[in-house]
């Protein structure tokens, strides 16, 4: 197998959309090889469900018809982009990687994936994920686990592993996942790619199959920070089929990225480098920080108190939101159905067989802390906890522009290292947790290698609708030597 995948003969997906634009390159070749790439490797990562390879084609075609007139048809003009399979897409199969939603075709798609037609990208495929975003590792997919690109007895984290693993192998320059719970920012720092996500609202949720409502949000995975930049810019802005879309314009994310951190105060969050942190990355984490002050910011130690209690306030609120959302799935309308003598027999027969075990785990646990007695006790309990955790990001920002952490509290670990223990599994979202809780963005920037020599994550957080400094920080990060280390498929650069 190469380790150099379409995307890396192709140069970033910024570069690829210039040359298609200007006829140097035709979409369907680009198309070609980045199906050619998938075809020769994707038996061993498992990054794809389903790929689109006909319906693709034809999207190239018209692309290459409408450059032959005169025409630009987007800004992502002729680039492949890969959909996590929870995002609706028209007369495609969309499966969150469950059973359940076994022979679904969704009749319309998701926002970001009309805005990605729109802006001339070409959808390839839908990728793996843990079962409904719960997860992260990818192995809790009803289709298997995804490998790691980086080395293929690893995981590629999750939920978004699939969108993380594909751009990792470079069978696509750009894909869309979800982040939840650090769904997309911690496969993006075990796979050495860029992962961001949004300010809650920023991107629109409509046609995301939803998970934890007030949590979820989409978002990029790029190899680097600038095509995330573009990427966002694509598929942000107010839509008015998602009631908490935020209707305010979203400014420029690429034409400051060169702008410098010259003069910005950086806070190093304590209370995320703490207990838990394997050396190697928080040795990474700190080199980064010295980067940004070596590049003229001001960089000090920073606290979020409240962030210690995010996996706890997390995992009460975001089960009971998933208990809430996935009772539509009974067997009834679409998906799965296990004939039964009666309707309520069927239901259970069907939620039986077509969830999976942690996906199940999560019910309950959601239902119990919404159950008349309990209510308060838990998951209005964790509600408080959310406000204190956003109060304490906002005294935080009002000492600092940004704040800076590790993504993941250790580089990929091996496959089923953690599948036996959920509490060791939910750690790993220790460090992004508190950024979904307080619906602020935060990207996910490759920084060097841990001991192992695989990938390390350090994340930027910002303020609330911020992402455009974000990126600029992000950016400083990747100049100063950031980046995976290691090549798609386990070879070394």
């Amino acid at each position: 197998m190469s380790p150099a995948g379409p995307a890396d003969r192709a140069g970033t997906a910024v570069e690829l959309a210039a040359a298609v634009r200007s006829g140097e390159r035709s979409a369907a070749e680009v198309l070609e090889e980045s199906l050619a790439g998938i075809e020769a490797a994707d038996g061993v990562v498992r990054a794809f469900n389903h790929v689109m390879a006909e319906e693709a084609r034809a999207t190239a075609s018209d692309i290459d018809r409408r450059v032959a007139k005169g025409e630009d048809p987007g800004p992502l003009v002729g680039v492949p982009v890969a959909l996590k399979d929870n995002l609706c897409t028209r007369g495609v199969p969309t499966t969150c990687s469950s059973r359940i939603l076994e022979g679904w075709r969704p009749p319309y798609d998701a926002t970001v994936v009309e805005r990605l037609r729109a802006a001339g990208a070409i959808a390839v495929g839908k990728t793996n994920l843990d079962e409904f975003a719960m997860g992260s590792s990818t192995e809790n997919s009803a289709f298997g686990a995804t490998r790691n690109p980086c080395d293929p007895t690893r995981v590629p984290g999750g939920s978004s592993g699939g969108s993380a693993a594909a751009v990792a192998a470079g069978f696509t320059p750009l894909a869309l996942g979800s982040d939840t719970g650090g769904s997309i920012r911690q496969p993006a720092a075990l796979c050495g790619v860029v992962g961001v996500k949004p300010t809650y609202g920023r991107v629109s949720r409509y046609g995301l199959v939803a998970f934890a409502s007030s949590l979820d949000q989409i978002g990029p995975f790029a190899r680097t920070v600038a095509d995330s930049a573009v990427l966002l810019e694509v598929i942000a802005g107010h839509d008015p089929h998602d009631a908490t879309s935020i209707p305010e314009a979203v400014p420029s994310l690429s034409a400051d990225l060169d702008g410098g951190v010259e003069g910005l105060r950086v806070g190093l969050v304590g209370e995320l480098m703490a207990e838990g942190i394997a050396p190697d990355v928080a040795a990474r984490t700190r080199e980064a920080a010295d980067a940004l002050a070596a590049a003229g910011a001001t960089v000090e130690e920073a606290s979020v108190p409240a962030a210690i209690f995010g996996l706890s306030a997390y995992y009460l609120i975001a089960p009971a939101e998933a208990s809430s959302n996935l009772a539509r799935f009974d067997g009834v309308r679409y998906g799965l159905r296990v004939d039964a003598p009666t309707t309520a027999e069927m239901m259970v027969a069907t939620r039986t067989a077509g969830f999976g075990a942690e996906v199940k785990r999560r019910i309950m646990l959601g239902t119990y802390a919404l159950s008349a007695g309990y209510y308060d006790a838990y998951y209005g309990k964790a509600q408080r906890v959310r406000t204190l955790i956003a109060r304490d990001f906002a005294a935080a920002y009002q000492r600092f522009d940004v704040l800076l952490a590790p993504t993941s509290p250790t580089t990929a670990f091996p496959l089923g290292d953690k599948t036996a223990d959920p509490m060791a599994m939910y750690m790993n979202d220790v460090c992004t947790i508190p950024s979904n809780l307080s619906g602020e963005p935060a990207i996910s920037v490759p920084f060097g290698t841990g001991d192992d020599g695989l990938p390390v994550g350090v994340q930027v957080l910002a303020p609330a609708l911020e992402e455009a400094r974000m990126f600029r920080v992000a950016a400083a990060l990747e100049a100063a030597g950031g980046g995976g280390g290691v090549d798609p498929l386990g070879a070394s650069r």
